[in-house]
């Protein structure tokens, strides 16, 4: 989805992470690198004005998220910069997640027909959706045999554990705005807005909002047209998607996000380096922000050091630019086609941001509170390329990112602005296969 970053300079306050509010309402911070670690940096602190919040994971112990104590956050920074044990030192961005309109309601949202899916329910409607017939996903599962493996870490809003689709496969996961275990969105809701969607009640495709439909009562849908929930249910969207191409592999849901759409890079980054502490093979990020982040960058070369294959959306301004993680190096940037595979208009184009292309219009995905959604974006782009890599581990479970890239990159020919192409996971998945057998019969 389109991102946009906006600077907030307050006052510190004491913060309290029992609170359950909205990333722009939290005090903005700075993420500081000091290369003799928190006891320097907390020396430092006292000098120039500032609170050590916490460490952001990193194996070195030496990046943190610092606050500003009577000072403003862009004099703080300048004197941070000035110390020689400060490596850096960056704005902690505060991003914001924002979707194109969604065109249409997709004649498959009123498909709730139940099938069975690799043992779990599921509407008809979603895994036989035209976006998962043009990647080929049934087709590659049954011919090589492949239905996910491994662990994919979503870096995303969170999800819904109880959906029926997704809940033999869900890990626990942790919520970095709330810094407790779990990643529960529906914690985000307030109690009356809970119950009405937990009433029951024969759903019916409606308009939430202009970018989003669900399958709601007309009361579900009132109940979340507020702001507070503009963003509301978006991991769990994502997460259906990675399912839907690869549903036997694990999902590691990882909450940087609020309900509202917002999230700090600070928490981004914690949640790279927690995806690789707990066995993931595949992060899957469906954000992007305009200004590159040396600790973010940091973050995903570690991981990709570690065997870790990133995957993440190209972002929605229809423009050729650089947008990250997406444009670094160490990332597949998934742009949006149409079903007809044309370049969809609001999807960022060029090599310098797309590695893949993959369709992101009118997706049908699971939704929570056990029903089913529909919304457009390269955010929904992304999780066919992740749940892609998810598959080629079946084959071969040690695949790098390099080695998943170049799989991947079979693809269909859309166009020159979309760099290898359309996603075919029957071309991906039959490149890491040929490569096997001729390997074995060497």
């Amino acid at each position: 989805m389109r991102r946009r970053w906006s600077v907030i300079v307050g006052l510190a306050i004491v913060i309290s992470v029992a609170l359950s509010v909205s990333a722009s309402a939290m005090v903005q911070g700075l993420i500081v690198r000091d290369s003799h670690g928190e006891p320097d940096l907390n020396d430092l602190c006292s000098n120039l004005g500032c609170n050590v919040v916490r460490n952001l994971g990193d194996p070195e112990k030496q990046v943190f998220l610092v606050i500003p104590i009577g000072v403003s956050l862009e004099t703080l920074l300048t004197n941070l910069l000035a110390q020689s044990t400060v490596v850096d030192a960056e704005i902690d961005q505060l991003i914001t997640l924002e979707s194109p309109g969604l065109s249409i309601i997709p004649e498959g949202l009123f498909d709730t027909t139940p099938v069975t899916y690799y043992g779990t329910p599921v509407w008809d409607g979603y895994v036989n959706q035209p976006a998962n017939v043009i990647v080929n996903t049934l087709e590659t599962q049954s011919d090589f045999d492949v239905s996910g493996s491994d662990v994919v870490a979503m870096i995303d809003t969170g999800l819904d554990p109880k959906h029926p689709a997704l809940a033999p496969v869900v890990l626990t996961g942790y919520d970095f705005t709330r810094n407790r275990s779990g990643a529960n969105e529906r914690a985000d809701l307030d109690h009356s807005t809970a119950a009405v969607l937990d009433s029951g009640g024969d759903g019916i495709p409606l308009y939430v909002t202009p970018w989003l439909a669900a399958v709601l009562t007309p009361a579900g849908a009132a109940a979340l047209d507020n702001p507070k929930y503009a963003d509301f249910g978006h991991g769990t969207m994502t997460a259906g998607i990675v399912h839907m191409v690869a549903p036997t592999a694990k999902i590691l849901p990882l909450k940087a996000f609020g309900a509202d759409g917002t999230g700090y890079l600070s928490n981004i980054v914690r949640a790279v380096y927690y995806a690789a502490g707990h066995h993931s093979k595949v992060i899957s990020m469906s954000f992007s922000v305009y200004d590159y982040s040396t600790e973010l960058a940091n973050a995903i070369k570690y991981v990709n050091g570690k065997g870790l294959i990133c995957v993440a959306s190209s972002g929605n301004d229809g423009e050729e630019i650089y947008i990250y993680p997406a444009s670094l190096p160490d990332v597949m940037g998934v742009a949006s086609t149409s079903d007809t595979d044309t370049r969809s208009t609001f999807s960022n184009y060029g090599s310098q941001v797309v590695w893949v292309a993959a369709p992101g219009e009118n997706i049908i995905s699971t939704y929570p509170y056990g029903t089913y959604s529909a919304s457009s974006g390269t955010s929904f782009s992304a999780p066919f390329v992740s749940g892609t890599a998810a598959l080629l581990l079946n084959i071969n479970s040690k695949l790098n990112q390099a080695e998943a890239a170049a799989a991947i990159a079979h693809a269909v020919n859309v166009g020159q602005d979309l760099n290898n192409g359309r996603l075919d996971t029957y071309q991906a998945v039959g490149s890491i296969t040929a490569r096997k057998a001729t390997t074995n019969r060497k």
